[in-house]
């Protein structure tokens, strides 16, 4: 740091200050991401079951008009 001066230490400063701002904003990004896709994977799920149970209802109502 002999010839570096006070002004390339702050430099230095604010780039390793925005790297880790980078790696800290980056990391939370991918866990949101990582979050909402599992969400969605359960409301696939959830909506799946509800779909059958509709489709359970179709075939019930629909074998009730051919037994009458």
């Amino acid at each position: 740091m002999n010839n570096v001066g006070i002004l390339g230490v702050i430099m230095l400063i604010v780039v390793l200050g925005l790297i880790i701002l980078f790696v800290i904003s980056f990391t939370l990004f991918i866990k949101k991401l990582l979050n909402n896709s599992s969400q969605k994977g359960s409301s696939y799920v959830d909506l799946e079951n509800r779909l059958e149970r509709i489709e359970n209802k179709l075939d019930f109502i629909l074998e009730k008009i051919k037994s009458t």
